[in-house]
């Protein structure tokens, strides 16, 4: 047993001694630590000590601008007073509550999202709550196989990325996640995504969106294509699950002409839409559902991660009425413990108010064109920058080798999340580290995903710091 108290590595009293600690603190972890539930980056993890804003100081003070921030749960900015008070007030009030019981947040909470959703999509709709982004697209499997019969075989895209439990790792494009394990029921069949830059070449970027799309549309050509039953008009698939911005696939943007066309296609074919919003929800791209830029209604839409600015584990599905009122979808379809938590929703709730109110699509929108005009700058004055994209404050930086600038350059990334992460990058005068997420079907993109609080000054501190990395790893 560890009989020790519990102190902060900053409140150590030397480097000396900080360096101790860490040294203990990462012994224990090799030693009792699953590193099933975890992805080490460098050979030495870093361990770090508080946050604040757009910051993350390790255990020696040091201070790190974070360009991913918690891969998007952190919308909101680390340690954001407004959602901490919201957390304090419930934990003072009514912190604990059995899920089959009622508390005035959950209901206040699913009503926002639902009334928001009917004027979003012209569409009456219902939330279900759980408490991760996996658990809702596991909840959402449940509910599009009762609305099909049972119907267990759904389409999803190369470079998708749905969780990695063992039904949302099947509709999960990466073989990888279900080599040791299987999965329950069918793997997804993977469909082509419009990521133009790797697209063939000659076409326009709408082009390309409508190519992918006729690629899909003829499987249901003809019954040999295997989906499509034409004398009986059914498909064998109940649902296509989509990420409308590429998460891990590395924040690829789709042609805005691509789901619209892709929808026209379901909709012939009774085929549902499930939308997943986890990693893009909330105003990420400058809308509350990243789905909105391309004018669709979706079926079934999931969300997590940003709902609570990431104090909490909270997610849930939203689903139009006909797919889960209570006929359909009744009590006890689906149900976890901690699901619809009064301190989730209670800071949900606070986060809610706070999106209407302080205007991010706005803000976000001005935001993310002045970071884009910035990567666009860096691309054109480094060779290894292949490729540069952006929608709202959710950034892409394609890294490729210098002598073609397109070849994926994994190992240059790499090398840039070790050199980040060594806090020694020079802004106005003082050390900084930066904290990268690295994405892509090569893993060679740097995902951008900063607060949605970022300060103008912030993103040219950022844009320094990556015009000193690129030259650090790549010298022209």
């Amino acid at each position: 047993m560890l009989d020790r108290p519990l102190i902060s590595l900053a409140d150590t009293d030397t480097a000396e001694d900080r360096a101790a600690e860490r040294t203990r603190l990462l012994a224990l972890e090799a030693e009792y630590c699953s590193f099933g539930d975890t992805v080490h980056y460098t050979e030495t993890p870093k361990i770090f000590d508080r946050c604040e804003g757009s910051f993350i100081y390790d255990d020696d003070g040091q201070a790190f601008l974070d360009l991913q921030m918690w891969y998007s749960a952190v919308n909101f900015g680390y340690a954001n007073p407004r959602l901490n008070e919201a957390m304090v007030r419930q934990l003072n009030r009514l912190p604990q509550v059995a899920s089959q019981y009622l508390h005035r947040e959950k209901i206040e909470l699913a009503a926002d999202i639902a009334m928001g959703a009917q004027e979003r999509f012209g569409r009456k709709g219902r939330v279900h709550f759980n408490v991760g982004g996996a658990q809702a697209v596991e909840d959402s499997l449940k509910l599009v196989r009762n609305a099909s019969a049972g119907k267990s075989l759904m389409f999803a895209f190369e470079g998708g990325y749905h969780g990695r439990t063992l039904g949302a790792s099947a509709i999960t494009s990466s073989y990888r996640y279900r080599r040791r394990f299987g999965h329950f029921g069918d793997r997804a069949q993977f469909i082509e995504f419009p990521y133009h830059f790797r697209g063939p070449r000659g076409m326009s970027k709408e082009e390309y969106g409508l190519h992918c799309v006729k690629q899909f549309e003829r499987l249901f050509e003809s019954e040999y294509n295997g989906v499509w039953d034409p004398k009986a008009g059914k498909c064998e698939y109940a649902a296509f699950y989509v990420e409308p911005i590429q998460g891990t696939g590395g924040y690829i943007i789709p042609p805005m002409n691509f789901f619209p066309e892709l929808k026209r296609v379901l909709d012939k074919h009774g085929i549902l839409l499930v939308v997943d919003e986890i990693q893009m929800g909330f105003y990420r791209t400058g809308k509350l559902w990243s789905i909105e830029h391309f004018g669709v209604e979706p079926d079934v839409l999931v969300f997590g991660k940003a709902l609570t600015n990431g104090l909490n584990p909270l997610s849930g599905i939203w689903a139009r009425e006909e797919l889960i009122n209570p006929t359909v979808f009744p009590p006890g379809s689906t149900h976890s413990t901690f699901n619809a938590n009064p301190l989730g929703t209670a800071v949900a709730l606070e986060a809610m108010k706070m999106m209407r109110e302080e205007d991010f699509a706005t803000s976000v929108k001005d935001k993310g064109a002045y970071f884009l005009a910035g990567i666009q700058a860096l691309k054109a004055k480094h060779a290894i920058v292949g490729d540069v994209d952006g929608l709202g404050l959710a950034l892409r930086i394609e890294i490729c080798e210098p002598h073609d600038s397109y070849t994926p350059a994994k190992a240059l990334v790499d090398r840039m999340v070790d050199e980040a992460l060594l806090g020694d990058l020079v802004y106005g005068g003082e050390r900084f580290g930066l904290i990268l997420d690295i994405g892509g079907y090569y893993k060679n993109v740097i995902t951008l995903a900063p607060a949605l609080t970022i300060s103008h000054g912030e993103i040219d501190m950022a844009l320094a710091l990556l015009d000193q990395l690129f030259l650090r790893v790549a010298p022209r």
